[in-house]
């Protein structure tokens, strides 16, 4: 029987799509989009913080989307990637707060500012988040240690929404809406440049999650080998080893 392939379905064209779309909106970030008018050219970092910022929180919804499925199917592969899901989005969190505290020292002459409640409200969801992890592997069990990541994947994600809403109608202080009043705002050009970065950094979030998950079955798919050869007598041919967690 002919090996299966170890490497995910259309990862190599997402790469290339993915490289192709993010170079696009650099080149408009610094060649096309004019300069901003009070801020100059720290202004450029918002053409990265943000999509970061989107990116990141729609893949902890995700991840608890992905968890809702795992609790009702009982399939490992929906565990697994809610668990990719989210640990990338807290990776891409911590560029958010770097490049936000870049943007801030600059503009406002600070590195944070605790009575903005968009900043303050991302931190306490990334925070939230990062308890994620000690949860999970701090269970041995694999059915135990799925089953309550899920449950606070789903808990954990309900509350982005709801506290995505809350700040909405808080009001503001210094942070700019971006997509609603400020944002109305934005010339066309610079609203190009924002929208080809964002579907750059979503689709850069899109091809390390199926990097990562094809990498991980890849593991899978090898020790489950390995221990089919260490449990087989000697003389006898190892039984196929079974199928790995799939991508999908």
């Amino acid at each position: 029987m002919a090996a299966k392939p170890l490497f995910g379905r259309g990862l190599r064209l997402l790469s290339v799509i993915t490289a192709i779309t993010l170079l696009t909106g650099f080149a408009l970030v610094f060649f096309y989009a004019p300069l901003d008018a009070d801020q100059g050219v720290i202004q450029k970092i918002f053409y990265v913080h943000v999509p970061l910022a989107i990116v990141s929180l729609c893949g902890f919804v995700a991840g608890g989307l992905m968890a809702i499925q795992q609790l009702r199917t009982r399939d490992r592969a929906w565990d697994m990637r809610s668990y990719v899901a989210i640990h990338l989005s807290i990776v891409f969190g911590v560029a958010v707060l770097i490049t936000g505290s870049l943007w801030a020292k600059r503009s406002w002459g600070h590195w944070w500012v605790w009575d903005e409640p968009v900043l303050v409200s991302y931190l306490i969801v990334f925070l939230l988040y990062c308890c994620y992890q000690p949860l999970r592997f701090s269970i041995s069990d694999p059915d135990r240690q799925s089953r309550y990541a899920s449950v606070f994947a789903i808990a954990a994600g309900a509350f982005v929404p709801i506290n995505f809403v809350a700040v909405r109608l808080a009001v503001q202080h210094v942070h700019p809406r971006v997509l609603s009043e400020t944002g109305g705002h934005l010339p066309g050009k610079m609203m190009l440049a924002f929208y080809v970065t964002l579907l750059g950094v979503a689709l850069l979030f899109a091809t390390l999650w199926k990097l990562e998950l094809t990498s991980k079955n890849a593991s899978e798919q090898l020790r489950r080998l390995r221990r089919s050869f260490e449990e087989t007598p000697p003389g006898e041919l190892p039984a196929e080893a079974p199928e790995p967690v799939g991508v999908g």
